[in-house]
């Protein structure tokens, strides 16, 4: 299979610029994949779609203040950090301009606040940076760091919790799990209220889940590691669930890398971990029974996964039909639910 068989024209309109004013009136676009029946309602009906014979697995990652613009110590210099994860004490990060940052450059921040020097380059643009601070970092960081919206949103964001899930805990991601961006408080409320169990599980989005593929061949398509935890009692929830032959609804595409990657000798595990599973058409789930996800980028490795758990004829056929229909796409678009 090709990375050309993904895509599919979107026009740049419904690229959605900003999130909606209430997260559980975005569109909901429900696909069977038994009839392939497509459709259309509101997010909060997910609640008629969901069972007591389900349980909701969601990824409470909690994004962070990521994106940092400094001087270069010797140039002044602009140069702009997109902070990964934290390894080994050192942080991950891409930079722009990547040419002007070499071993030893040290970046300033807030007038020094915080500076950051190259400790070593890796592989596909990513450096390695000791953080100079005092204080705790991630106060530091919320002080300086702005959220760090993908490249295709363009408007300012008003409210920084609106790229953040209500659930969100755990921080350490670079990009928020956008499926769960249309959840509320209330519908979670409701939803238990219905004796269905809601499940956390922690996956750090990283640049697995939103680097692009850049290559034709699948085979050929480089997946990064991202981190994930999952706590004593949510695997002790999930394995229940197993047992009890219950459909486990993951939402969003992280939710599933994590319990696909997680689950083995038929049973889940606790603890932490690291993924780098790439699941494209082919791939044998071992896990899940359905899946709430959002309209994912053309020749993403997030289509294919939807694609593997579907098929590819059908989930193009939705994204023509959501085009169609005139959806929102994208981190503050509309949703799919797939079961």
């Amino acid at each position: 299979m090709k990375t050309s068989d993904f895509d599919f024209d979107l026009p740049e309109r419904l690229i959605a610029q900003h999130p909606l004013l209430k997260r559980d009136e975005s569109r909901l676009l429900i696909v069977d994949r038994k009839t392939h029946d497509l459709t259309h309602t509101t997010f909060k009906s997910i609640l008629d779609e969901l069972t007591s014979n389900d349980v909701l697995v969601v990824n409470n990652t909690k994004v962070m203040p990521a994106r940092l613009i400094g001087q270069k110590e010797e140039t002044d210099a602009l140069i702009e950090l997109l902070l990964l994860e934290q390894q080994n004490g050192l942080w991950d990060a891409l930079v722009k301009p990547g040419r002007r940052v070499k071993v030893g450059t040290i970046v300033s921040f807030g007038n020094g606040i915080l500076k950051a020097k190259c400790v070593f380059e890796k592989e596909e643009g990513i450096k390695s940076f000791e953080m100079i601070h005092e204080g705790i970092f991630y106060e530091v960081l919320d002080q300086l760091g702005q959220m760090p919206l993908p490249p295709y949103i363009h408007e300012r964001l008003e409210e920084k919790d609106r790229y953040q899930t209500v659930y969100a805990k755990e921080i350490g991601s670079a990009a928020a799990p956008t499926a769960g961006l249309h959840f509320t408080k209330d519908l979670l409320l409701s939803i238990k209220a219905k004796n269905i169990p809601i499940i956390e599980v922690t996956l750090h989005v990283g640049l697995g889940t939103f680097r692009p593929t850049t290559v034709e061949n699948l085979q050929d398509h480089h997946m990064h590691e991202e981190a994930y935890s999952i706590g004593e009692k949510e695997a002790e929830m999930l394995n229940d669930a197993i047992k009890m032959n219950k459909r486990i609804v993951a939402v969003g595409t992280t939710t599933v890398r994590t319990l696909e990657s997680n689950f083995k000798d038929n049973q889940f595990h606790s603890g932490a971990s690291r993924t780098s599973i790439f699941i494209y058409p082919g791939y044998q789930f071992k896990t899940i029974g359905a899946l709430i996800t959002n309209f994912h980028l053309p020749k993403s490795t997030l289509i294919m996964l939807v694609s593997a758990f579907s098929n590819r004829d059908l989930i193009l056929k939705a994204y023509n039909e959501a085009v169609e229909n005139e959806y929102r796409f994208f981190s503050f678009g509309d949703a799919m639910f797939i079961k």
